[in-house]
């Protein structure tokens, strides 16, 4: 069924090589090279690819396009800014960080964006992690 299919995350990247830099060196994923269709993929801990499809500027999105769900958000943002990744800060109605992090409810959330402008997350969620 499909509920049960692995997922991977594709998203439109300018400069191939210096997106699978970032993902792998700055984020720490697995890279798994270029698969037939000619995406770079990488490999989340989890199990999850990201694959990086070869487009043209613009195809990029201003929206979170991937989030990482993890515990300890403020631990994570430090190891992620010792390898270089800046964090995105937002000072608007409905969003505002502070350290980076913006609180919604009982979640966390911060964003950075990638080589490419493609925006992405880190959402700690404690219900998540006290069910699991």
């Amino acid at each position: 069924m499909i509920n049960n299919a692995q997922l991977t995350v594709v998203l439109p990247v300018v400069d191939v090589s210096r997106a699978t830099g970032f993902y792998r060196d700055q984020i720490g994923l697995k890279d798994l090279g270029v698969d037939p269709t000619g995406n770079h993929v990488l490999l989340t801990g989890t199990g999850t690819q990201i694959a990086l499809m070869p487009a043209e500027e613009g195809a990029q999105s201003a929206h979170t396009v991937l989030s990482f769900e993890i515990e300890n958000i403020t631990r994570h943002i430090k190891e992620l800014e010792g390898r270089g990744v800046t964090f995105l800060d937002y000072d608007l109605p409905e969003l505002k960080t502070i350290g980076h992090v913006a609180v919604l409810g009982s979640e966390k959330g911060a964003w950075f964006a990638d080589t490419e402008g493609n925006i992405l997350c880190l959402h700690e969620n404690p219900e998540s992690s006290a069910t699991a």
